[in-house]
């Protein structure tokens, strides 16, 4: 009776944890965000150490599209990576996830180089970064 017990919780843990990792993976951890305007070109997100470590990041576009032409990841040990990020993200989009080289890394700031679409006067969109563990 115990070994059937032990068994059936094993197997309920495994497919909790699995499914709790996916819908991680696909929503990913908020690291940060900043409102840009058509006069920006470059930004940068801060995260910090203590928000973990990570292997992928994904990029949210708010109300207008943003042209991402560079992206270079700062991480805790001195470190930086330019990670391949040459997309045009329309308003409400996501870029894809991207790995980071290295594996999981603790990232200390994400520096953006960018074009925000412009639509009018004084409208503003926003970029946020999610990572994945």
């Amino acid at each position: 009776m115990f070994k059937r017990s032990f068994l059936v919780v094993a197997m309920l843990a495994a497919v909790f944890l699995t499914l709790a990792e996916s819908a991680n993976a696909q929503g990913g951890v908020f690291l940060g965000a900043r409102t840009v305007s058509d006069r920006g070109e470059r930004d940068v997100i801060g995260v910090g150490a203590g928000k973990g470590e990570f292997r992928r990041l994904q990029f949210r576009v708010g109300q207008r599209a943003v042209d991402f032409k560079r992206v270079v990841v700062h991480f805790v040990n001195g470190g930086q990576e330019e990670i391949e990020l040459r997309d045009r993200v329309p308003a409400g989009g996501q870029t894809r996830w991207v790995d980071l080289p290295g594996g999981t890394r603790k990232i200390v700031r994400i520096e953006l180089w960018y074009d925000a679409a412009s639509t009018g006067r004084g409208v503003r969109s926003q970029i946020s970064a999610y990572g994945a563990r």
